[in-house]
């Protein structure tokens, strides 16, 4: 799955992502970090790309989506730093299409 890895994504998370198969972009490859870029821009940018936006951002991303603004897909993640759960939870969660769904990764309750 085509992925963008929004600021906030660790880049351990990325490698993990990478490491079950999926073409993960991140904000520095992207030639856009460090530059406080709405998330407005970021869910277009990724749109534009055909790729999914994966987040810790939930509260924004989530309100995005409910605005209705088209999108590739969004996920939207809890914060686990053990990531490789974190990443076989993200693969597991993927929908065949993305487009215009958001999806909640959990960190599990024990």
């Amino acid at each position: 799955m085509k992925l963008y890895a929004n600021e906030n994504i660790p880049l351990r998370l990325v490698l993990e992502l990478r490491s079950i198969g999926h073409d993960v972009m991140t904000t520095f490859e992207s030639g856009k970090a460090g530059q406080a870029i709405p998330d407005d821009a970021v869910l277009e940018f990724a749109t534009l790309q055909r790729r999914v936006v994966v987040t810790l951002n939930r509260r924004h991303f989530v309100k995005l989506h409910l605005e209705q603004v088209p999108h590739a897909g969004i996920m939207v993640c809890s914060v686990d730093f053990d990531y490789a759960a974190l990443a076989r939870r993200i693969n597991a969660a993927l929908l065949e299409d993305m487009t215009q769904q958001l999806v909640r990764v959990n960190r599990p309750s024990f």
